[in-house]
């Protein structure tokens, strides 16, 4: 399956954040996957930890300055651009003053959720959605990391359903033991359906649980990829209702790990 063109959404990665399963994995993917001769892009948020001067991050004028619209407020779209010299792979970095700026990434220095981390995760799905098609550059796979990816299969299945970059991509979304205490904003259900998703597609976040929103997202996917070894019991048990193509918990001591991510996507396609 060499040139497979892999588009990876991640809520994190290392070097850019501290070590992780999460930002490992975003991190090691991304270089094994360009090694074995597919052609990848990888964006994550510019959270305002990231060190902008000591990660070389930059601007990309060309990309940057469009506006985006969540729940009828106009925000900025900057994209930046860095490398992780040791693996010779591309980062590009989603960022807004309004949402991005905090020098946090989803919570607040007593360890509280943002109340706009929906907003945050909407504007970051559309920011990477729309980069792409700016780079013109058409994904057969689409890989989401993390619950702040979440927004990218729903927006993929509906808001950008016609575009002919985007029709025939397949998309598979990891799930890691990463579940946010409590739900996000009431309102997001609305935010989402104002960009042009079908209420009835929307009935599951009504209530806005992390639960609730992996069921979505499982429902939108082709595949899905078991991070933890042992995965939420509610969701095990949704995502084998759903008869769905899935991966089982893969330990990363082993060397053909990453082989067995290949296969699987190929298996997709």
């Amino acid at each position: 399956m060499s040139n497979c063109k892999i588009l990876y959404v991640c809520q994190e990665i290392t070097p850019y954040l501290p070590q992780t399963e999460m930002s490992l994995l975003c991190r090691t993917l991304s270089q094994a996957m360009q090694e074995r001769g597919n052609e990848i892009r990888t964006f994550m948020p510019r959270y305002g930890c990231i060190n902008e001067r000591r990660n070389q991050l930059h601007e990309v004028i060309r990309l940057s300055g469009m506006n985006l619209i969540i729940d009828d407020n106009d925000h900025q779209l900057i994209i930046k651009v860095a490398s992780i010299p040791a693996a010779r792979v591309q980062i590009y970095f989603i960022d807004n003053d309004d949402y991005f700026n905090r020098k946090a990434v989803l919570t607040d220095e007593s360890g509280i959720y943002f109340p706009d981390n929906d907003e945050r995760a909407i504007f970051f799905a559309r920011g990477v959605l729309e980069t792409v098609k700016k780079l013109r550059w058409e994904p057969t796979i689409v890989h989401c990391h993390g619950w702040f990816s979440s927004v990218v299969p729903i927006y993929l299945r509906h808001v950008f359903a016609d575009d002919p970059l985007f029709r025939d991509v397949k998309i598979v979304v990891s799930l890691y033991d990463d579940a946010f205490p409590d739900v996000l904003d009431a309102d997001f259900h609305s935010k989402v359906e104002s960009e042009g998703v079908s209420a009835d597609f929307l009935k599951n976040v009504e209530t806005p649980s992390y639960q609730n929103l992996m069921k979505l997202v499982i429902d939108h996917a082709d595949g899905v990829i078991i991070e933890n070894p042992s995965l939420d019991p509610a969701l095990a048990e949704y995502l084998e209702k759903t008869g769905k193509p899935k991966l089982g918990y893969q330990d990363k001591e082993t060397t053909e790990y990453l082989d067995n991510y290949q296969k699987f996507y190929e298996a997709l396609l």
